[in-house]
């Protein structure tokens, strides 16, 4: 079967830290392009993140310097380590296959930033 599975969102202070993870299965990860997807009930989805099989990785603005995607094809895991958070990072974060126009979801996780 092939899924995804996040964990590791939370509720955490601004100015804070968290890491998101994402473990694969039913596919080889190596050969896929994968996301972070931010969905907020009211706004348009954001791709806050996507790795591509060439190994490059691009952010959105809003979080260059802040965020830091990685993979592990081994582990057939990946990363979004998340620092100095913000109110705005405040949204459900989902892991995609494909980036933003990918075809296989994880089933979220949420990730809440308030004092």
């Amino acid at each position: 079967q092939v899924q995804l599975v996040e964990s590791g969102g939370g509720l955490v202070q601004p100015g804070g830290s968290l890491r998101l993870s994402c473990v694969a299965s039913g596919f080889t990860l190596y050969y896929y392009s994968i996301g972070w997807i931010r969905r907020v009930p009211g706004k348009e989805r954001k791709e806050v993140s996507c790795s591509s099989v060439d190994g490059s990785t691009s952010y959105t603005n809003s979080v260059k310097g802040r965020l830091t995607m990685s993979r592990d094809n081994a582990k057939s895991t990946v990363y979004l380590q998340m620092n100095n958070l913000n109110s705005e990072d405040t949204g459900i974060y989902y892991c995609v296959r494909g980036c933003f126009y990918g075809d296989i979801w994880g089933q979220g996780t949420q990730v809440t930033v308030a004092s």
